[in-house]
């Protein structure tokens, strides 16, 4: 099954994993705001959201929501306001006082991990650009005869690989740089940049035409 075609899309998943969207900036904001563990959950999240996407492409699902103007509106709409809502939460902790932090390595984990792994999930799925790739993009690497939800583990795994070791990579040394930035005029900084990123990826994502 490691054919041409494999590493063909192995190249093209490897482009579309590094490029900067909000699966980063989420990433890296929640490396800073949590440390290593709600950085490394919010990346699991974000990648298993991959694999819904490989099952409904396969199933035919996302062809509805694709094919129809109707649906994928909706999805683009609830996906834009998912990520200005994530980027007004920064802008609003970036509002806020924030207290020196004078022992990061001390000081006590989040109580409620999943949040972190749920954003990830939510932001992933809520992407109509992923359902474009899994559905127009992947269905050009797999072959007549080759059988397609087989295929499309296949794929996906490839893809999950890579978003773990670049976005875990990006999540690790976020967290390590954590000192620096957790202090209250960098922090400020961090959360008013990524806030402001997420708000506009948002809006983009909701004037972009299909």
């Amino acid at each position: 099954m490691l054919d041409s075609q494999v590493l063909a899309f192995t190249m093209v998943a490897a482009l579309m994993t590094i490029s900067p969207g909000p699966d980063t900036m989420l990433v890296v904001r929640n490396a800073l705001r949590g440390g290593r563990r709600d950085g490394l959950l919010t990346v699991a999240g974000i990648c298993s959201g991959l694999f819904v996407h490989a099952l409904l492409s396969a199933l035919g699902v996302s062809a509805v929501l694709m094919y129809s103007a109707t649906a994928f509106t909706a999805l683009k709409i609830g996906g834009a306001l998912y990520l200005v809502w994530l980027g007004i939460k920064s802008l609003r902790a970036a509002a806020r006082r924030v207290a020196p932090v004078p022992d990061i390595a001390g000081a006590a984990p989040r109580a409620d991990g999943t949040a972190s792994f749920r954003e990830g999930l939510l932001t992933n799925l809520l992407n109509p650009k992923v359902i474009v790739f899994y559905l127009a993009l992947v269905p050009q690497f797999i072959g007549p005869d080759d059988p397609v939800l087989l295929r499309y583990v296949l794929l996906t795994s490839i893809h999950y690989v890579q978003g773990i070791l670049w976005l875990g990579g990006v999540a690790l040394l976020v967290a390590r740089s954590r000192v620096m930035f957790m202090q209250p005029a960098w922090r400020r900084w961090i959360d008013a940049a990524c806030g402001t990123i997420l708000v506009a990826l948002g809006l983009r994502l909701a004037l972009q035409r299909q």
